[in-house]
């Protein structure tokens, strides 16, 4: 589906275009982590710590260029509380509540579907199968 380009750029918006900046917005949400970041922020604003803790497996620095780039993109908001010691705090902007919908989505059906793709084979599905059972 193509739309009409605010940017300029070019006439409209296709995903399949190679020059399409729109390229960069998927690349960003297609990211596991940056859909997890998501996921985790639809329950509201929250700390640094409290995401981490949430995403278990990802080390600070790739979390943090992960809400670097989501903030870039209008996605995310940083919030920085003056007290001591600092208060920061992300939360979904109105574009990033509305990312989160397909995003949502996306996750229901890899947990839903994540034993079909075991089953056939798939050898990280097999190693979530065996770590669930053991």
């Amino acid at each position: 589906m193509t739309t009409v380009c605010l940017t300029g750029q070019h006439s409209d918006h296709d995903v399949y275009a190679a020059q399409c900046p729109c390229r960069a917005m998927l690349d960003l949400l297609a990211n596991k982590w940056s859909a997890l970041a998501i996921g985790a922020l639809e329950d509201g604003p929250q700390r640094f710590g409290e995401v981490q803790r949430h995403l278990q497996g990802v080390s600070p620095k790739v979390l943090t260029q992960t809400l670097r780039r989501l903030q870039e993109f209008g996605l995310v908001d940083r919030t920085v509380y003056p007290a001591v010691p600092l208060h920061v705090e992300y939360s979904l902007t109105e574009l990033g509540h509305s990312a989160a919908v397909p995003l949502r989505m996306l996750r229901s059906w890899v947990e839903d579907n994540i034993d079909s793709a075991a089953h056939a084979g798939a050898p990280a599905a097999s190693c979530a199968t065996e770590t669930a059972g053991a």
